[in-house]
């Protein structure tokens, strides 16, 4: 039977970072997953930052998985983005080979890495003798230009374009993103591949002691990168506002986790010289595993007022300890969630307000949504990978 093949170009692209983003996560989950599905089955393959494409050697490519997941999980001294030159060695050892190349199987890639080169994909599918799967993540920049980098919308459709022309099938976080593909594709003149809807699984949560402040004031966790669409301003204003109009010992604190985005000139001047948030605010850019964990433990409650959003995975990562959730209200966040969160317009500023201050306060939102969280049940990545299983298993001649 023909076998498996992981494009990892994303991990590889990150080489030199010390913390993953969500997407980074998902191919390393996928990774994992496969291997313990697939074992000797299952080949590596990426487009190297050299530009070259091909197999990785097998050795050289767990290794590298192995030593990501060591420098996630801990705090380094070297914390900051790693020199090119202390990632030489990885690069050189995963540079690709033409070894296996065209022995046919199923491609799976996991993350938007060179999907904007529609005519590469396509010679590398071609190479392979492969079927394609892949999965989508969301069409944020396509449907919210507004909140994407300048150009965004036209690179995320060439991705998608790519999509359409070469997958046999497609696996989707979300019934949100199904739909959004579904509709793009459509009204773009390509035909709709099998469209397999698999929540992410939610990541462990590492098993420390909740975070507190010395004064023991309750605090709010907001965690994803700092751009509009997160919609910090909202909770930035609302903040500054308790801080004018309530006794200081009375104002929770908000700690924002997250690096700093793109056109946020607003949100990084508030962050930096709104005198009146000072006491209020801590702002943390690089957030080591354990640091995380001990924050989602310690929090009064997750807030994510997005606009948009094609899957909530801090929603799954709080609720998973027992940390409630205040959230906007997006079909994404309502697959997660489920009934367990506060959900509100994310332009609702008083009601955000009273359900921060009734939250910090032990109030009835609080003690309803403690009360809800018994039934809510974290999606997992067993779940999940059955899902790709399937997917995979229906592509394979």
């Amino acid at each position: 039977m023909s076998g498996v093949i992981l494009d990892i170009s994303r991990l590889i692209s990150r080489v030199r970072h010390v913390t993953p983003s969500g997407v980074d996560r998902v191919e390393m989950a996928y990774a994992r997953g496969l291997l313990a599905e697939y074992g000797d089955g299952l080949a590596f393959a990426a487009v190297h930052p050299s530009g070259l494409y091909g197999r990785l050697r097998r050795k050289a490519a767990l290794a590298y998985l192995d030593e990501l997941e060591r420098r996630w999980a801990h705090d380094r001294e070297d914390s900051r983005q790693r020199s090119l030159g202390s990632a030489m060695p990885w690069l050189s050892a995963l540079r690709p080979t033409a070894r296996g190349i065209g022995s046919g199987g199923v491609y799976v890639q996991v993350s938007p890495h060179h999907l904007t080169r529609k005519e590469q994909v396509g010679r590398i599918l071609a190479r392979e003798n492969c079927r394609y799967l892949v999965l989508v993540h969301d069409l944020i920049p396509i449907e919210y230009p507004e909140y994407a980098r300048p150009g965004g919308a036209e690179l995320h459709a060439r991705r998608m374009d790519s999509v359409g022309s070469h997958a046999d099938a497609v696996i989707v976080n979300s019934q949100a993103t199904g739909a959004s593909l579904t509709r793009w594709l459509q009204a773009n003149g390509h035909r709709v591949p099998p469209v397999h809807v698999a929540l992410l699984g939610t990541e462990p949560v590492a098993d420390v002691p909740a975070f507190r402040f010395p004064d023991e004031r309750p605090f709010f966790l907001c965690l994803g990168t700092i751009e509009p669409r997160k919609n910090h301003l909202l909770l930035l204003h609302l903040w500054r506002e308790m801080a004018a109009s309530l006794p200081a010992e009375t104002v929770p604190r908000l700690v924002v986790v997250g690096r700093r985005g793109w056109e946020n000139e607003q949100i990084v001047d508030l962050l930096d010289r709104c005198e009146g948030l000072r006491p209020h605010l801590a702002e943390i850019n690089r957030c080591p595993d354990h640091q995380l964990a001990a924050l989602l433990r310690g929090a009064r409650a997750l807030v994510m007022p997005s606009f948009a959003e094609g899957y909530g995975m801090p929603i799954a990562e709080a609720l998973s300890v027992g940390t409630p959730v205040i959230a906007s209200d997006k079909p994404a966040h309502r697959e997660v969630g489920g009934a367990a969160p506060d959900y509100l317009d994310p332009l609702d500023g008083p009601g955000w307000r009273k359900a921060v201050l009734d939250h910090a306060g032990g109030g009835s939102l609080h003690t309803g949504q403690m009360a809800r969280l018994a039934e809510w049940r974290a999606p997992g990545w067993g779940a999940h990978m059955a899902t790709a299983r399937k997917a995979i298993e229906s592509l394979r001649g």
